[in-house]
């Protein structure tokens, strides 16, 4: 298969993989605490990560690649899942929802930073329209939804954007599933203890859909999303493989209306189709 082509179909399974990361966190969060589950999803796909690099015996990464590991660590596996655990707190999945529409531009303007992607001028004005669009719908819903919920959901955007830009540069080095399976183990001992500190005292209470939320985000939005994603992403490019996700609002969407039983209202459905028709410009002059 076209290296190219890999990429694209890679990137594609973890989108998919990644829609159901805000419902099924959204699902969780009414048992759990925000803080508990974004550690104990962490620990759980740690400790699955350090079990494949150990199976396959993959070769520890060089001294100047922690830095790297690190920021990858902070963006997906430390700050997105607890800045969105806390946002859902605040709004449902399907508000949130609308914000992953900026991932692209965030992952984009990382590209540059980190990666050194060379856009084109319109490719700024595609992706400026685009945050304008996503801010402005926030202000309007602020009286019915929550302002702090949109302003962690967009720091989350932000440093999500920043761990694939990072993770993506990386992995042509060590490899997708290498690059998370490592930051994962990196935060592993941490992780590990804060989930005995923040864990409930009793778990009497926790309903079946929690459970299943928890071991969703754990297994497929920390772990196994991230080995299509970074592969996919280090085959087919940052800038080109990374507008995939501009799929994830509708696919998050559908899924929130159908198992959530979420209200969908129409302005959210054009903002979010707006927003994707800003990306798809900006791709074509992504460089």
């Amino acid at each position: 298969m076209d290296k190219t082509a890999g990429g694209w179909i890679n990137g594609f399974v973890g989108v998919l993989i990644f829609s159901g990361s805000l419902p099924a966190t959204r699902v969780a969060v009414m048992d759990f605490d925000p803080a508990f589950l974004t550690v104990a999803r962490a620990a759980t796909a740690g400790i699955l990560g350090l079990a494949l690099l150990l199976t396959f015996r993959q070769k520890r990464p060089e001294r100047r690649d922690l830095l790297s590991l690190a920021i990858v660590a902070l963006g997906v596996v430390v700050g997105f899942p607890l800045l969105t655990a806390l946002a859902l707190k605040h709004i449902t999945s399907a508000h949130s929802i609308i914000f992953v529409g900026l991932l692209p531009l965030a992952t984009a303007i990382f590209g540059v930073i980190r990666g050194g992607d060379r856009p084109k001028p319109a490719f700024w004005l595609f992706s400026c329209l685009g945050s304008a669009l996503v801010a402005g719908f926030a202000v309007t819903q602020g009286v019915t939804a929550s302002p702090l919920g949109d302003m962690l959901m967009l720091a989350a955007i932000i440093l999500c954007g920043l761990g694939y830009a990072e993770g993506a540069t990386l992995s042509r080095k060590l490899g997708g599933w290498q690059v998370i399976s490592w930051a994962l183990v990196l935060s592993l001992p941490v992780m590990l203890a804060l989930t005995l500190i923040t864990m409930p005292p009793s778990l009497e209470n926790v309903g079946n859909a929690a459970w299943i939320g928890l071991a969703y985000v754990s297994l497929f939005s920390m772990l196994i999303g991230f080995v299509f994603w970074y592969r996919g992403l280090a085959q087919g490019g940052i800038a080109a493989v990374g507008q995939l996700q501009l799929l994830q609002p509708f696919f998050g969407l559908g899924l929130a209306a159908t198992l959530l039983h979420e209200p969908v209202s129409p302005a959210m459905i054009a903002v979010t189709a707006a927003v994707v028709l800003c990306v798809v410009g900006a791709k074509r002059y992504a460089g």
